[in-house]
C-alpha cells in the first residue's frame, strides 16, 4: 500500500508543471518532478539524495533560504522571485511557494518546495521596458518619442543643438543620447553646469589658463573645450553665462578657436557643443542679459522637452523603472505602485519633473515594507496635496478616463494589448474601465459599455 501511495504521488507530481521537490530534515531531496528536470537541467536520479543547495545553487541559498524558514516556523510561503542556476551555468528567474511536511503526528519532517520558470515573462517584460527606452531615457509618449526621432537624425553632425525646459525633465540624458549617436561616442562627454561655477571662475573653467595668468595660476591648466577635443562639451544652463563669457563662447563657435587666459596664442578644438537651459533665452535677448548672435548661433537645432505635467502616461512606466532601480540599489522586492497612488500620482502637479518623482519613489521604497507601494508610504509633504480633496476626485477619474481611452485607441482597443502597454494586469484594465464608464468596440466595430 505504501509502495502504491508513492507511486502514485510521482505521478501526480509529474503531471504538474511547475517545477516540485521535497527535502528531509537533514536538506537531502527526497523527490524531484520531470518539471524540476526540465527547469535545472538535472535528472531525478542525480537530484535524489543531494543538498538541495547543491542542486539549485540559488540567490537564497547560504543566507535567506525561503525553505528553511518554512521547516523552522512550520508557515508557508508564496510566489517569492528568485534566481537559480542551472546545469549550463545560466541564471535562470522563477517564483517559488513553501510548505512544511509533518508526520501523523504533525511534527514537521521536511519541506515541500514548487517552482515556475519566469524566463519567458522576464524576457517579454525587458522587451516592453525596451520599447519604452531611449538610451536612459525612459518613455513611452508621444511627444517624447517624436523628440527620439529628432535626436537619432541630428545626432551625427556638428549642428548646434539647444535644449529647453524645466529643471528636472531629463536635459542632460538627451545631451548623453546626442553624443552617444554621434561618431564622437568614442571620446568624452564633458559636461558643465554654469549655473553652479562662480562668472568669476567660467571663463577659466571653459577655456582654461596659463602659468602666471592670476595669482593662485601656479601652472598650465586645460579648460574644458579643451578636454573635449574630438568629443561633446554639454553646457546646461547656459542662461548664467556673464556677457564677457558669451563673446568669448560666440567666437569659438564661430571659428573654433580660443584662447587660454594669461595666453596670446590662439588655440583649436574639435568639439561640438550641446546647450540647455531652463530660461527663456529669447526674452534675455530682448532685456540685453543674452547676446542675440550668441543666441541664434547655439539655436540652430532647438528641443524643447516637455514638462512630465503634459506626460502624464509617462508617470506609471517611469514609476516603474525607478522602482527596478531603486530594488537593485537596496536589495528590496517592492513589485509596483498600488492602483490609488498611480492614480493619485497622475494627478499631482510635478514641478520638480521627473526629478521630482524620482524623489518620492525612492523615500516610499525606504518605507515600504510589503510588496505595493501604497498611500501611507509616500511624502507627508505630496499627502497634502489637494488633489486629495474630494473636489479633485472628477478630475482625477477625467485624467485617467481621457489616458486609458488614449491608449485603447494606440492598441486597436485591444485590452490585453492595452494592458500590457500601460503595465498593469488585463483585469485591472478591465476593473479600472468599467468604473469610467469607457465602452469598448464590438467585433462589428459598434461600440459597447463594459459591464
Amino acid at each position: 500500500m505504501h509502495d502504491f501511495l508513492i507511486k502514485n504521488t510521482d505521478i501526480i507530481l509529474d503531471s504538474i508543471a511547475d517545477g516540485v521537490f521535497t527535502v528531509d530534515s537533514k536538506w537531502r531531496i527526497t523527490s524531484f518532478n520531470k518539471s524540476a528536470e526540465k527547469i535545472t537541467g538535472i535528472k531525478r536520479d542525480l537530484a535524489i539524495g543531494k543538498h538541495c543547495w547543491e542542486i539549485f545553487k540559488a540567490s537564497i541559498c547560504n543566507s535567506d533560504c525561503e525553505l528553511k524558514k518554512t521547516v523552522e516556523s512550520g508557515k508557508s510561503s508564496v510566489t517569492r522571485s528568485i534566481y537559480i542556476v542551472n546545469s549550463d551555468g545560466e541564471r535562470i528567474p522563477i517564483s517559488i511557494s513553501t510548505a512544511a511536511l509533518r508526520d501523523e503526528d504533525g511534527a514537521i519532517i521536511g519541506g515541500v518546495e514548487s517552482f515556475r520558470d519566469l524566463t519567458v515573462i522576464t524576457s517579454l517584460r525587458k522587451e516592453l521596458e525596451n520599447s519604452h527606452t531611449f538610451f536612459d531615457i525612459v518613455s513611452r509618449n508621444s511627444e517624447m518619442k517624436r523628440l527620439f526621432n529628432i535626436v537619432e537624425m541630428i545626432s551625427d553632425s556638428m549642428t548646434s543643438v539647444l535644449l529647453e525646459g524645466e529643471s528636472g525633465t531629463g536635459k542632460e540624458l538627451f545631451a548623453k543620447a546626442i553624443h552617444s549617436l554621434s561618431s564622437r561616442k568614442e571620446k568624452q562627454l564633458i559636461t558643465v553646469n554654469c549655473a553652479s561655477i562662480p562668472n568669476s571662475l567660467l571663463e577659466s573653467e571653459l577655456f582654461g589658463y596659463k602659468k602666471g595668468a592670476f595669482t593662485d595660476a601656479k601652472k598650465d591648466r586645460m579648460g574644458k573645450i579643451a578636454l573635449a577635443d574630438g568629443g561633446t562639451l554639454f553646457l546646461d544652463e547656459i542662461g548664467e553665462l556673464d556677457l564677457s563669457v558669451q563673446a568669448k563662447l560666440l567666437r569659438f563657435l564661430q571659428e573654433k578657436e580660443f584662447e587660454p587666459l594669461g595666453s596670446t596664442k590662439t588655440e583649436k578644438s574639435d568639439t561640438r557643443v550641446i546647450t540647455a537651459t531652463n530660461k527663456n533665452l529669447e526674452k534675455m535677448t530682448r532685456k540685453g542679459t543674452f547676446r542675440e548672435d550668441l543666441y541664434y548661433r547655439i539655436n540652430v537645432a532647438k528641443l524643447y522637452l516637455p514638462s512630465l505635467r503634459n506626460r502624464m502616461d509617462d508617470v506609471p512606466v517611469l514609476s516603474d523603472h525607478f522602482i527596478k532601480q531603486f530594488n537593485h540599489i537596496e536589495d528590496k522586492s517592492v513589485k509596483a505602485l498600488s492602483d490609488d497612488v498611480i492614480s493619485f500620482l497622475m494627478n499631482y502637479r510635478f514641478t520638480g519633473n521627473i526629478r521630482e518623482l524620482k524623489n518620492i519613489i525612492e523615500y516610499a521604497m525606504l518605507v515600504c515594507k510589503g510588496d505595493y507601494i501604497t498611500m501611507d508610504n509616500l511624502p507627508d509633504y505630496i499627502k497634502k496635496h489637494k488633489g486629495l480633496q474630494k473636489k479633485e476626485v472628477k478630475g482625477l477619474a477625467s485624467a485617467e478616463k481621457d489616458i486609458i481611452l488614449a491608449n485603447l485607441k494606440k492598441n486597436g482597443w485591444n485590452r490585453s494589448l492595452t494592458a500590457k502597454y500601460m503595465n498593469i494586469h488585463t483585469s485591472t484594465l478591465w476593473r479600472k474601465m468599467k468604473k469610467l464608464g469607457i465602452e469598448t468596440l464590438n467585433s462589428d466595430g459598434r461600440s459597447k459599455k463594459v459591464s
